[in-house]
C-alpha cells in the first residue's frame, strides 16, 4: 500500500498479530511497552497508546487504535501519541479505526476492554511516580457511573463531592464504603460494587473490610457512622452540580470538509460516498464528534496532518476540549459514520474498482460459485464464458497482498475488491485423471503497488504440481 512506511518503531514490532490489548506510554516521546500488570492503571499525567485486536469473519483481524491523554500530560507528549497512532496503523496495513481519548471522557469501546474499569491514578513518568503500592496509602474518593461500562473518576475528597443521583467508592487504608446515592441506578450500583472488589484484591490483598452505605437510611449502623465521620459528620448533602460530563452537545447537521494542504473546504451538496475521493483526507463535523476519513492511496504524512487540523478545527470552532475524534480507513467505515451519508451503498466496499479487461473473467468465476457480485462488474460487461475447466464445482479462496504478505479474505468479503489491494483468486478443481487441478489469477486495484502483485510467485512455488496455471495481470 502507498501508506506504507519504511520506518518501524522498534516498540511496534510484531505487534498486532494475536487477539487481545497492547498498550505503550510515552515516555520521552517513544512508545515503551506498558508491563500487563499495570493495564487499566493509567496516570493522569501521562499518554497511552491503545491497540486492540479482534478476530473478525473468517478469521482476519480488525485493529482499533486508542490514543488516551490524560488530564495532566502535555501538549508535545499528546501530539507524539497521535503521530505514534498514525504509525501505528500503517504498520497493521493503513485499516484500523483510531480513536482520540480524553481522561474522563473515555468511549464505551475503550472502557470494554478493562474489567471492572480504568482505574484514574494521579501522577505520571515525567514526575518521577511510584506504585500505588509502594506509596503511603492515600485516602481517595471516586464516583462511579455507567450501567455496562464502568466510568470511573476520582473527585475531592469532600462532602460537597457526595450527590443523591452517583454512586460513589470512598478508598481508606482499612476499609472501602459504597455510598449509593437515593436516586441512582441499580445496574449501576452493581457495577461499582464489582469495582469495590477489585480494589479490595488489587490493593489491599484481599483484606479489607468493604460497607455498603444507603442514601437517606438513617438507622444507627456503625458503618454508616464511620463514613460521616470520616466526612466531618453527618450533614444534609446537596444536588448534583452540573459539569462537563452531564453537558450533551446538541445535535447540528453534518458538514463535510475536504483537507488540501492542512486548509479545510467546506464540500457543499447532499453528503454522499461519492463525494468522498480516495487520494484525498476528509474531516466530517458532527457536532459531539469529529471523524477524520483518510483514503486509501493517502501518505502517512497527509494522515498526521489530517489529525492536526482536526484538533485546531475543535479550538476554533471553540467546541469542548472533549470532543471525540475518530479517524477511520476508507473501505473500513464504521456504522457512526456511514450513517451521516444520505447515499451510501449497502453492501459494496468503499473503493471499489479494477480492470476492465480481467474484471469481468473474475466476475464470471464468483458469479459460478454463487458469490453477489453487484458492484464489482459496474460498468463493464460480465463475461460469462468461465473455462470448462472450471465447470462442476470446486473450492475458491481469495487472498489480499499488503506489502510482503497475504491475508484470506473471509468468505463473507469474497467479491469485494479495493481499488488499493491487489488479491489472488485461486480456484482448485478436480480435472480428468487428475485428483486435483488450479486456476490462478491475480486482481490488481488501479490505486495498488504493482510490486505487491509478485506475491503471487510465492504461491506459485507452494503449487508447483498444476498441471494447468493461468496468470493475469488484471489492471488498466
Amino acid at each position: 500500500m502507498s501508506s506504507s512506511t519504511k520506518y518501524v518503531d522498534p516498540a511496534f514490532q510484531g505487534v498486532g498479530q494475536k487477539v487481545g490489548t497492547e498498550i505503550w506510554r510515552i515516555e520521552n516521546f517513544q512508545p515503551v511497552p506498558l508491563p500487563k500488570s499495570d493495564y487499566g492503571k493509567f496516570y493522569s499525567g501521562d499518554t497511552y497508546i491503545i491497540l486492540q485486536t479482534t478476530s473478525g469473519k473468517g478469521g482476519a483481524y480488525l485493529y482499533d487504535i486508542h490514543f488516551w491523554i490524560g488530564k495532566e500530560s502535555s501538549q508535545d507528549e499528546s501530539g507524539t501519541a497521535a503521530i505514534k497512532t498514525v504509525e501505528l496503523d500503517s504498520i497493521l496495513g493503513g485499516r484500523a479505526v483510531q480513536h482520540r481519548e480524553l481522561q474522563g471522557f473515555e468511549s464505551d469501546k475503550l472502557l470494554s476492554y478493562f474489567k471492572p474499569c480504568i482505574i484514574p491514578l494521579e501522577g505520571g513518568f515525567a514526575s518521577g511516580f511510584r506504585k500505588p503500592e509502594e506509596e503511603k496509602f492515600e485516602t481517595r474518593l471516586y464516583v462511579c457511573r455507567g450501567k455496562r461500562v464502568v466510568r470511573m473518576k476520582q473527585v475531592p475528597f469532600a462532602r460537597s463531592s457526595l450527590n443523591h443521583d452517583d454512586v460513589f467508592i470512598l478508598d481508606t487504608e482499612k476499609k472501602i464504603y459504597q455510598f449509593n446515592g437515593a436516586n441512582s441506578n441499580i445496574q449501576e450500583r452493581a457495577k461499582a460494587l464489582e469495582v469495590v472488589q477489585y480494589l479490595k484484591d488489587t490493593y489491599h490483598e484481599g483484606k479489607c473490610d468493604v460497607a455498603i452505605i444507603d442514601d437517606g437510611n438513617l438507622q444507627a449502623e456503625s458503618d454508616s457512622g464511620e463514613f460521616w465521620v470520616l466526612f466531618g459528620g453527618f450533614a444534609p448533602i446537596g444536588k448534583k452540580i452540573i459539569s462537563e460530563d452531564d453537558v450533551v452537545l446538541e445535535t447540528t447537521p453534518s458538514r463535510l470538509y475536504s483537507i488540501v494542504d492542512g486548509q479545510l473546504k467546506l464540500e457543499e451538496g447532499t453528503l454522499s460516498k461519492a463525494m468522498l475521493e480516495n487520494n484525498k483526507c476528509y474531516l466530517l463535523d458532527c457536532g459531539a464528534e469529529i471523524f477524520i476519513w483518510v483514503g486509501r492511496v493517502t501518505q502517512v504524512d497527509e494522515r498526521k496532518a489530517a489529525s492536526k487540523v482536526a484538533e485546531d478545527f475543535i479550538i476554533s470552532q471553540n467546541r469542548p476540549k472533549t470532543t471525540r475524534i475518530t479517524q477511520v480507513i476508507q473501505g473500513y467505515e464504521t456504522h457512526s459514520y456511514k450513517s451521516n451519508f444520505e447515499s451510501w451503498p449497502v453492501g459494496t466496499a468503499t473503493g471499489t474498482s479494477g480492470g476492465e479487461e480481467g474484471r469481468g473473467k473474475v466476475a464470471a468465476l464468483l458469479k459460478q460459485q454463487g458469490i453477489d457480485i453487484k458492484g464489482l462488474s459496474k460498468g463493464s460487461p460480465l463475461n460469462d464464458e468461465v473455462p470448462p475447466l472450471l465447470e462442476g464445482g470446486g473450492k475458491l479462496e481469495v487472498w489480499c497482498i499488503n506489502s510482503s504478505a497475504k491475508s484470506p479474505v473471509p468468505k463473507e468479503e469474497i467479491g469485494k475488491f479495493y481499488s488499493g489491494d491487489c488479491y489472488i483468486v485461486l480456484y482448485t478443481y478436480h480435472s480428468g485423471e487428475k485428483k486435483e487441478d488450479y486456476f490462478l489469477t491475480c486482481w490488481m486495484g488501479n490505486d495498488s503497488i504493482q510490486v505487491n502483485s509478485y506475491n503471487q510467485i510465492s504461491l506459485d512455488k507452494e503449487k508447483r504440481s498444476f498441471s494447468t496455471q493461468f496468470f493475469e495481470l488484471l489492471c488498466d
